[in-house]
């Protein structure tokens, strides 16, 4: 291969790594989104799943009550039974033990109210709050499907431009001899996304490690494609212009 003919392989190759940059850079970024929506769903979800315990949490309540509020009309309705009952007695003893039952049963119906009116409580408490936390979450809806559309609007934007790049792509690789391609695109995906690098002072552009003078002099001649001895990326050298 002709010292001219591969300079110019390596001026396409490195205008192909340009576009390749940017094409990598633009996956990675891409398959980061679906974990961002992930993140902001799941935080919603999780305000969402607070609510519904909230709303879990007063309907057993309120089957409490209903419960109190039962055990109440049937505690009443056995004192008025009793009560029924208590001029029917024919003996002083057996009236005091029926005015006794009678007390006992009014005890209980008490205890049974007060807890009654606590629940009542307790129930219009939480109601305030399942109030409040339902027009939270309508705001926390409007937020988050407006940074879902912001997230799907970038994927959308990224998709456009990846495709934009392949079809650029395509006109620049059939100037690249294609063992060279192979030999590129094969490094490519192997060192993430970056085949070929400059040479920077002594030092690989990839990997920073240090490279020989005789090796820079190798590139410099333009005979074979010179590659990095730690990294295995092509290497090139930026030359000044010749004004």
């Amino acid at each position: 291969m002709l010292a001219i003919d591969l300079k110019s392989q390596l001026g396409n190759l490195i205008r192909l790594q340009t576009i390749d940059s940017e094409i990598y850079g633009l996956r990675s970024e891409k398959s980061s989104k679906p974990m961002e929506i992930k993140i902001i769903e799941s935080s919603f979800e999780a305000k969402k799943a607070h609510l519904a315990e909230l709303e879990e949490n007063s309907l057993g309540l309120t089957k409490q009550k209903k419960d109190k509020e039962l055990e109440l009309a049937s505690k009443e309705a056995a004192t008025t039974k009793l009560q029924s009952q208590l001029y029917s007695l024919k003996t002083n003893k057996e009236y005091q033990i029926m005015l006794q039952q009678i007390q006992d049963s009014r005890a209980d119906a008490s205890i049974i109210e007060d807890k009654v009116l606590e629940l009542f409580e307790q129930i219009d408490n939480l109601k305030i709050e399942i109030d409040k936390e339902r027009i939270k979450i309508k705001d926390e809806e409007r937020v988050f499907l407006a940074e879902k559309n912001k997230i799907e609007v970038i994927i959308k934007e990224i998709d456009d431009r990846l495709s934009q790049l392949e079809a650029i792509r395509k006109q620049v690789t059939p100037d690249i001899n294609p063992n060279i391609l192979a030999q590129y695109e094969k490094i490519l995906l192997n060192r993430d996304g970056l085949a070929i690098v400059t040479v920077k002072g002594n030092s690989c552009g990839g990997c920073n490690m240090f490279v020989p003078p005789q090796v820079i002099n190798l590139i410099k001649m333009y005979e074979h494609i010179i590659t990095c001895e730690v990294c295995n990326r092509m290497l090139y050298i930026n030359e000044p212009r010749a004004f």
